[in-house]
This record gives structure tokens, C-alpha cells and sequence, in this order.
């Protein structure tokens, strides 16, 4: 079981407006690559062609035609739901390519993916708010994966009183929130149509359903988000690749770390799980934990004269 790297960078960046927060080191042993090793550009494919392994696909439509290990490209890879979803994923006999900000974290954290699976696991620096870059990082994934799916857990989400008191941080949520996902899905999307097949992940979040007072330029961005989703899914359901928009309540995230009115958390190894649940299943929408769509149902349907007075 390998790791490979490329574009190694500087440490990431929390939040725009939060404390980043502590957290435990991964199971596998941790230890960064050398400099030489870390300077180098690997030029080995993730993807192998192994007919016949488990996890292998087909395109469909190729009689006869090789079949290809799947990989999942998981995006915003830093996050507690996206390194429980790659170690699962990976136990699932997928290759794996993590991509985000922190290189350092993605190493070890690939180290531990490793030892789950018997794929292989790669690591690239992608950040969601730099559009201009996004086309070379799409260009790279397409030159290191046969067969692409993609699980998308980019998110940012500072205060709302803070994003009050500061534009830059409204515009902030806006780029990584909305605009940066747009940027990446509209480029990958040729390469999902030209499979024939594959799965989209996104995690969205509750806070998309109505405009509350306490994370309203959040939600917006969310909301922005699940209706680009609707019409990628209309566009990608012709060519066999499905779409499916998560949105999940309260969890147990660096993002949502020490907010405080937070109840019946879900942990991120439990919504992993559950996105890959809805990925086999090829769902549309999905809340999770199930009992958040009663909450949200009522949420939208509660007269705006009663809403806008509600703290919530």
C-alpha cells in the first residue's frame, strides 16, 4: 500500500471568523515525506486496471471494454466527515485522492487510509475559493483517475455577527461555500459525462432549507448550492452519473466545534457512512440524521409574520 503527493504547500487556514480546534492525531503513524520526497511529482496513476478486482467498474456502453478501479476525489479532505468517508470508501476497496489545503494534514491522513484498503491513496492541494487553479487541478485528476466519483465536503462558516460586522467574511463563505463547489463540479463535469457513469456527493447543509436569523449568509450560500445541484443532477442523469445533495444537522466537525444550542449531534464516522449509503443507492436528497427532515419541514412551512420574530 502506497501514498503519493503532489504540490506540497503550507499548513491550511480554519474558517474564515473561527478558532481552529484541536484534534487527534490518526491511528496509522503519522511523519511527514522527506523534502526530496515531498518536492517530487509523482507520475504513477492512482487509478489501476485490475479486471475483475473488487471495486472495479465498466464504462457502460463498451462491450468488451477493460474495467476500471474506482476512485473517489474527496474534496475539502482536511474535514472530520471527509477522512472518516475516505477510510470507509477505502475499506470498500476504492482508490482514494485526497484533496485540500493542508498537505501536511492530507499526508497523515492518507497514512491511515492506506491501512484500510488494499487501493491506493493520493494527495493534491486544492482550494476552493482559488478558481483560477482550478482547471490544472481538474486537468491532474483526470490525468490520475480512470474512473472518477467525487465526494464534496468543502465548507466555511464564521459567525453570523461577525460576517455582520464584515463583508469580507459574507464574501468569503459566498467563494468557498458556493462559488469555489460551482467552479469545481462545472469543470468535472465533462469528465463524468464522458464515463458514463459515476457518483457525486455533496455535503450540504439543513441551514440551505429557509433564512434563519442566526446563520442567514451561511444558508444562502447553501441554498445557492442545492439549486445548482438540482440542475447538475437534471444534466448528469443523462449520461448514468447521479447526484446526491446531503444535508445533514447538527455534527460533530471542526466547523461546528464549541457553538453553542447544539443537540442530537451526529458523529462524522456515522455521516460518512451514511453518504456512501446514499451514493450506493444513487439518492437525490438525503437529510441526515432522517429526523431532520420533520424539523426542516416545519421550519419552511412556519408563516414568515411568525418567522422573522423567532431567534433561531
Amino acid at each position: 500500500m502506497t501514498t503519493k503527493t503532489t504540490r506540497p504547500g503550507g499548513p491550511g487556514k480554519p474558517a474564515p471568523g473561527k478558532a481552529a480546534r484541536p484534534r487527534a492525531k490518526t491511528a496509522a503513524p503519522g511523519g511527514a515525506a522527506s523534502p526530496a520526497a515531498a518536492a517530487a511529482k509523482s507520475a504513477a496513476p492512482v487509478a489501476t486496471t485490475r479486471p475483475g478486482a473488487p471495486g472495479a467498474t465498466s464504462r457502460p456502453g463498451a462491450p468488451g471494454a477493460p474495467e476500471y478501479r474506482q476512485t473517489w476525489l474527496v474534496l475539502g479532505a482536511s474535514s472530520s466527515v471527509a477522512r472518516a468517508f475516505a477510510r470507509q470508501a477505502a475499506a470498500a476497496d476504492s482508490d482514494i485522492v485526497l484533496a485540500g489545503r493542508d498537505i501536511e494534514d492530507l499526508r497523515r491522513t492518507a497514512e491511515d487510509v492506506a491501512i484500510r484498503g488494499r487501493g491506493h491513496v493520493a494527495v493534491l492541494e486544492f482550494d476552493a475559493a482559488d478558481i483560477a487553479s482550478h482547471d490544472a487541478f481538474v486537468a491532474e485528476c483526470r490525468d490520475r483517475a480512470r474512473f472518477l466519483n467525487v465526494f464534496v465536503a468543502v465548507g466555511a462558516m464564521p459567525d453570523q455577527a461577525e460576517i455582520d460586522a464584515d463583508f469580507a467574511l459574507a464574501e468569503g463563505v459566498v467563494a468557498v461555500n458556493y462559488t469555489g463547489v460551482m467552479s469545481v463540479l462545472h469543470r468535472l463535469a465533462p469528465l463524468l459525462e464522458a464515463q458514463g457513469d459515476g457518483r457525486v456527493v455533496v455535503l450540504s447543509s439543513v441551514a440551505g432549507d429557509r433564512g434563519r436569523l442566526k446563520n442567514y449568509v451561511y444558508g444562502s450560500a447553501k441554498a445557492g448550492l442545492n439549486t445548482y445541484l438540482q440542475g447538475l443532477r437534471a444534466r448528469l442523469y443523462r449520461k448514468g452519473v447521479s447526484v446526491t445533495t446531503v444535508k445533514p444537522g447538527f455534527m460533530d466537525t471542526d466547523m461546528t466545534w464549541g457553538l453553542p444550542g447544539m443537540f442530537l449531534v451526529a458523529s462524522p464516522e456515522q455521516a460518512a457512512a451514511a453518504c456512501l449509503k446514499a451514493a450506493r443507492k444513487r439518492r437525490n436528497v438525503v437529510y441526515f440524521p432522517l429526523f431532520w427532515w420533520a424539523i426542516m419541514t416545519i421550519i419552511r412551512h412556519i408563516p414568515e409574520f411568525i418567522f422573522k420574530k423567532m431567534s433561531i
